[in-house]
């Protein structure tokens, strides 16, 4: 047998690190090796691949939100952990946590000519009547809806407002669709400008920072609200939250009226509790466009 071919054997049954170890020394006495030195180099391979891709100790910036109360207390970092008894310190942790349910619009006129005219189609406006049936069955109290100043996103979150006794109806700006960030690996069917990247990434970076991070001090009860926007929104979002690189979020796909959720917590963990959830549409009412 090649040398090659024991290599592909011994990675192909593996399933660590340890075994991967084991499978290159067996392949050694059984004369699949030419020479020591080459053992030497594919165990040497081997061990640099046991380093994980993603860190495990101290991985996780829990000051990614800029709120982390060791960072807010008197306005700098606190310089011993015996402050965090005083009353500085207890009134800067937040205690609650927050909820963020990120709604992508439902199907709209792609022939439209601006804006203005890419208002929903007939089966647009059903998705967002699902959308909205399915928000109001989770039995939550939502505390605000929020969506995009864009008319497919306004008219969804009429619709889905009819089914949810909310606070506040707030249109922002911010969280208008654009491109977040030039996508890895990249894409043929779908290249803006170098200058869109650069416009559109700073406005929904500042959305994302507006809109997602832990809750303030001040609020004692855990929270829940309602982000209408869009696809490339909802997925740059996600990658940021979660801390993974931003330049994966065009490998997610979106369906029309789907949910995203988003838990934030008080010390800042942050936990994807569903993404692009559509199961409540009947099958043949799911679009993606």
């Amino acid at each position: 047998m090649s040398f090659r071919r024991a290599i592909s054997l011994a990675c192909g049954f593996a399933g660590g690190s340890a075994v991967l170890v084991c499978a290159a020394v067996a392949a050694d006495k059984h004369g699949y090796f030419a020479d020591r030195c080459r053992l030497r180099e594919t165990l040497a391979a081997v061990r640099a691949a046991q380093t994980p891709a993603w860190p495990t100790a101290n991985g996780w910036d829990y000051n990614w939100d800029k709120r982390d109360p060791s960072s807010l207390v008197n306005g700098k970092r606190k310089e011993s952990a015996g402050d965090s008894g005083s009353p500085d310190a207890e009134n800067s942790k937040p205690k609650a946590t927050r909820h963020i349910f990120l709604i992508r619009h439902s199907q709209y006129n792609l022939k439209g000519d601006g804006d203005k005219e890419k208002i929903l189609t007939p089966l647009g406006r059903e998705q967002a009547e699902y959308t909205g049936q399915r928000l109001a069955a989770l039995g939550l109290k939502y505390d605000v809806l929020i969506h995009s100043s864009m008319t497919r996103a306004t008219e969804t979150a009429n619709i889905i407002s009819k089914y949810l006794p909310v606070a506040e109806l707030v249109s922002c700006d911010l969280l208008r669709e654009g491109a977040p960030i030039e996508p890895v690996p990249p894409v043929t069917h779908w290249k803006p400008e170098a200058v869109q990247y650069h416009e559109d990434g700073a406005r929904i970076e500042a959305a994302f920072r507006r809109y997602i991070h832990r809750a303030d001090p001040k609020q004692k009860e855990d929270s829940y609200e309602i982000i209408v926007c869009h696809a490339n929104v909802i997925r740059y979002f996600v990658c940021r939250a979660l801390q993974f690189p931003a330049e994966g979020w065009l490998r997610m796909g979106l369906n029309n009226g789907s949910i995203t959720w988003l838990t934030i917590r008080p010390s800042g963990r942050v936990a994807l509790r569903a993404l692009g959830d559509s199961g409540f549409m009947p099958p043949d009412k799911l679009t993606r466009t």
